[in-house]
């Protein structure tokens, strides 16, 4: 239902359930707030959004304000809202004095100077004249929150933004104030560290420079940095981020808004392992000789590898792509690859029994805006809160405001939202598909029903045959509908949670096994009797190096992490940040990283390296530039030219879920857990961060780190 207002002169029809302060920029107003955000619940402290509702006896918070609390006149003419008028003015101005009696005037040492709401707020609405208070300002004691958040509290107007968001979105509730009126204080629980993977967002979030952050601080100005819009890859959600350099150096990784992916949440590991970026980097090509890595040009390095291809035979060769490659190194590598004859191909390092067809059996079919319109939720053998944490805030969103019904199948974790646990074990799974239970029937009667089948349920021996039973159950109990059926499009709510920025692009362009080719166990088994004795490990480090036994390894990576110190040959290749590249998320969501910074030393963008080892071995990529590669791409995949968008809904047809998995043994013993252990070292960046390696010491191994102590 909409409702009339007159706001500034102008007349709009606003709807019922948004707030004045909504309307207002409807009318093309600007109104100041600090307390104010869309995300969060409605607080009212600050009062800087005071606008004059004509009529009315004083100022009114027009955050505090809806449409439908807006009554019409007598005379039944529209209410008149003014934002602009000098009573408006004065109330402003009043509350931007009150806010900055105890504001210390540390402005040129503050790391949010140059990008401060208050700073700029004081300009439009301050007191240049005058004020009218003579007392000595207040100071606080700064408060520990851990690694990443460093505290300035006497800065804190007690907008409590960052209380809401750890609350809310968060779902740790450790922030809170004590106090009131002057002696109030944001603090954390028993001043213990702010656990949460998302706590860095409240450093976003805080308007005053009362909370920056710890790794960041005092090392650059805003004007300083060069800005590149990228995507994360730390997970496979794919969220949108910007990345912040200075020359050579990546000084900071930023959210950038897109409602469909990652509203404006990143997680703290996007945000703070970028300081891995330049430890431990992999700046030349490097060649074993006499059982020690030792520094060599890339003419030598890639006549090693050539003469080591020439003298194995293809069905003696395999190659295994890791988790943060773009889409471009991977297609070169797989027609390198092909055109040596080479079939032992895998991109599923953790062993994930996923296929190739249907595409619908390894995509989050819900997409993850998606989420919020579903009722019920089967988690299986995943733990959302490490594997995707900006996802599960989504999910918690959706459990919040809505009426949304979780159950877990696995080993339980606290993932900030009630869980029913059904069983640890593929028994339980088994139970639903055969209609027992009483979350068998919240499935069949829900209207929306989806389930997220995890790689610890994957990459197991019966992977295959617990993919089997989860499209079975999703068959059964209405998660496929058909177009126009329960939501708009379709619903489709099987969904595979990857943890693999690279996975679903390496899916797609078929880097998996040929007709006779071995998968990642089969590479893996083979080289350990001395059946492969050539390996190229484009950037895969996430398994155990022993099993590779005497075989010839070439690693094309970053850092010197476990495939560089298994390698015989090192190929330094670019980081995420350090070229152009296309990834496509677990909803199969094309985006484009971007170059921000170049790589260091002698080190090359991927598909450049690829390019060039291929003329050495006599088999030329028919490609010269990345123009050329992407076309190649498009060749194959047709789909690589859909930008930022997830394909249609097709998946009511039954014949397509029936043929997914294979029917086999389940292990009803080994229950199903999560193959993340530690959510702060996960891939060889994360592994190379002195950030990453302190959070891992607080949050994931407190015991050690207290032991230590």
């Amino acid at each position: 239902m909409a409702r009339k207002l007159i706001i500034d002169g102008k007349e709009i029809e606003a709807d019922d359930n948004i707030s004045l302060l909504q309307a207002c920029e409807l009318a093309g107003a600007e109104i100041p707030r600090f307390c104010y955000h869309e995300r969060l619940s409605v607080a009212g402290n600050c009062r800087m959004c005071l606008v004059e509702w004509v009529g009315a006896p004083k100022p009114q918070a027009s955050c505090a304000l809806q449409v439908k609390d807006i009554f019409p006149n007598k005379d039944g003419t529209p209410a008149r809202i003014n934002t602009n008028t000098p009573l408006v003015k004065k109330a402003r101005e009043g509350v931007m004095e009150f806010l900055l009696i105890n504001h210390p005037l540390d402005c040129p040492i503050c790391d949010q100077g140059g990008e401060c709401d208050l700073q700029d707020q004081a300009m439009a609405y301050g007191r240049a004249a005058f004020h009218r208070f003579k007392e000595n300002k207040r100071a606080v004691e700064d408060k520990y929150m851990g690694p990443l958040i460093k505290t300035i509290m006497t800065r804190c107007i007690q907008c409590t933004r960052c209380v809401r968001f750890a609350t809310e979105v968060a779902g740790v509730p450790e922030l809170g104030a004590t106090g009131r009126g002057e002696d109030m204080e944001i603090t954390t629980y028993l001043e213990q560290a702010f656990s949460s993977e998302l706590s860095g967002n409240v450093v976003d979030l805080c308007p005053v420079g009362a909370l920056t952050s710890r790794p960041y601080a005092f090392n650059a100005r805003p004007w300083e940095l060069r800005k590149t819009q990228s995507v994360d890859v730390m997970d496979a959600q794919g969220a949108n981020i910007r990345v912040d350099s200075r020359g050579l150096d990546v000084l900071r990784v930023l959210p950038r808004t897109n409602e469909a992916v990652n509203e404006e949440w990143i997680s703290d590991k996007t945000r703070h392992a970028v300081d891995g970026l330049r430890r431990q980097r992999l700046d030349r090509p490097y060649i074993r000789r006499d059982g020690k890595l030792q520094p060599a040009s890339w003419a030598d390095a890639f006549a090693e590898i050539a003469a080591r291809v020439k003298a194995s035979k293809p069905e003696r060769m395999a190659a295994i792509v890791g988790d943060l490659a773009a889409a471009e190194e991977i297609k070169a590598l797989k027609d390198l690859m092909a055109s040596l004859g080479v079939v032992n191909l895998d991109c599923r390092q953790d062993g994930a029994q996923l296929q190739p067809e249907p595409r619908q059996s390894y995509l989050f079919n819900t997409t993850i805006a998606g989420v919020e319109a579903a009722d019920a939720l089967l988690l299986i053998g995943c733990n959302p809160r490490w594997e995707a944490p900006v996802l599960n805030a989504r999910i918690r969103k959706t459990w919040l405001h809505g009426n949304l019904q979780i159950a877990n199948i696995g080993e339980p974790y606290d993932l900030t939202y009630p869980v029913t646990q059904l069983g640890g074990s593929v028994s339980a799974l088994q139970d639903l598909v055969a209609g027992k239970g009483e979350f068998a029937s919240v499935l069949r009667n829900a209207q929306r029903p989806m389930l997220v089948l995890g790689s610890g349920a994957l990459a197991r021996r019966d992977g295959a045959t617990i993919l089997k039973l989860a499209a079975q159950l999703a068959g059964s109990t209405g998660m496929i509908g058909p177009a126009g059926a329960a939501a708009e499009g379709g619903w489709n709510g099987f969904n595979v949670l990857h943890t693999a920025a690279s996975r679903v692009a390496a899916m797609d362009l078929g880097f998996l096994p040929g007709a006779g080719g071995r998968d990642m166990a089969g590479i893996l088994a083979g080289a350990g009797t001395g059946e492969i004795d050539f390996v190229y490990l484009l950037g895969a480090d996430e398994f155990d190096m022993a099993y590779l036994g005497n075989a010839f390894v070439v690693y094309q990576g970053t850092h010197g992490d476990a495939g560089a110190h298994r390698a015989d040959v090192i190929l330094p290749g670019a980081a995420y940040t350090e070229k152009d590249g296309i990834y496509l998320n677990f909803e199969g969501r094309l985006q484009y990283g971007n170059r921000a910074t170049f790589p260091p030393g002698d080190a090359k963008e991927d598909w450049a390296i690829l390019r060039a080892l291929s003329e050495v071995v006599g088999k030329t990529l028919p490609y010269d530039d990345r123009g050329a590669l992407r076309k190649a791409i498009l060749a194959d995949a047709p789909h690589f030219a859909n930008a930022n968008m997830v394909a249609a809904h097709g998946g009511a047809d039954p014949a397509i879920w029936d043929a997914i998995g294979r029917e086999g043994q389940i292990d009803s013993a080994t229950p199903l857990s999560s193959t993340i252990h530690d959510f702060y070292l996960t891939n060889p960046i994360a592994r190379a961060s002195a950030v990453m390696a302190e959070c891992s010491r607080l949050f994931v191994n407190p015991s050690k780190a207290m032991a230590a102590e």
